[in-house]
């Protein structure tokens, strides 16, 4: 396993999650993973290059694609060598780069499964906000946009990041709780593959979700899958340190358990892990570092530790 840095937070709603990645260290994340019998390598930090003031165009464009395409460079690398990614970031938009280099790996053999509490499925013309960070799935999926000049060209580019677009029926949400206008027509209107809100968690149970994801994840007949998780689909009284913060998200054994399930999910090797995103983890509004931790507590059980040791 490859830990990859990525301390880019320039199209995210708030400053911070640049530390991201220094804020899971300090949470023992390679302790946790090596202590599960992996080979892990921290490769360190991408190179970030400093923000840009730009009118008529999308928001800090050129240092985000010259990051996006760094990372590529460094996802790509570690799938060569049959490891599996683990980005750690940084904001969401840091996923066009990671999931695009799977997607340009893997083709159509790849299924993507969001856990957050956002779609992020909107495009220039329909984000309310015109951050990236909720944009990413919108790009890799290469959603058409109406805006023209410089903003649309510079959509194109980010699009063009992988050669093979993702399939939205190879596409699963979990854990959605707020979703844009925009957003909601789009998952509603494409055939896209799977969708649980909170709402669904609440009403059936999380257990039954995610049996449901895996029969989704069974019928695409995808052998990789690439989980990105975002911390902001846990409650803030869990994981205050988010610049996304929204009520009402997972519980701390909720977390738990979508973890817990999905290892024995991949266990069954119906379908492998292609790589993991751990994003959106800011300390500027963090208590202790304790998402940091949350979010270590997380990778440990997708990587099969459980209350009586590792599987």
């Amino acid at each position: 396993m490859d830990l990859i840095g990525v301390p880019f937070d320039y199209c995210g709603y708030r400053p911070g999650s640049r530390l991201g990645p220094a804020a899971l260290r300090l949470a023992e994340l390679d302790a946790t993973v090596r202590g599960l019998g992996f080979d892990f390598e921290d490769r360190g930090d991408v190179r970030v290059p400093f923000p840009t003031k730009s009118d008529r165009t999308l928001k800090q464009f050129a240092p985000l694609i010259q990051t996006l395409k760094r990372l590529m460079s460094e996802v790509d690398r570690s799938l060569l060598n049959h490891r599996i990614p683990l980005v750690v970031g940084g904001d969401h938009s840091i996923s066009i780069g990671s999931v695009s280099a799977a997607l340009n790996y893997f083709g159509d053999d790849l299924a993507l499964v969001w856990v957050d509490a956002h779609a992020d499925l909107n495009t220039p013309d329909t984000s309310p906000s015109g951050n990236i960070h909720g944009m990413t799935i919108g790009a890799l999926m290469s959603e058409p946009t109406s805006i023209r000049g410089i903003a649309g060209d510079q959509w194109e580019r980010l699009c063009d990041l992988s050669r093979t677009p993702l399939n939205p029926k190879n596409a699963g949400w979990i854990g959605l709780r707020s979703v844009d206008v925009g957003e909601s027509k789009r998952l509603k209107r494409k055939e896209t593959g799977y969708v649980s809100t909170m709402n669904d968690i609440d009403r059936r149970g999380l257990v039954f979700e995610v049996e449901r994801m895996h029969k989704w994840l069974l019928s695409t007949k995808c052998q990789r899958v690439w989980l990105s998780f975002d911390v902001d689909v846990l409650d803030p009284i869990l994981a205050p340190g988010t610049g996304t913060a929204v009520r009402g998200g997972l519980s701390y054994r909720e977390m738990h358990l979508l973890a817990e399930v999905f290892h024995e999910y991949l266990s069954e090797k119906k379908y492998r892990l292609a790589g993991l995103d751990v994003v959106e983890i800011n300390p500027l509004v963090d208590t202790y570092n304790a998402t940091a931790k949350v979010a270590v507590e997380f990778v440990g059980s997708l990587f099969g530790k459980t209350i009586l040791g590792a599987k």
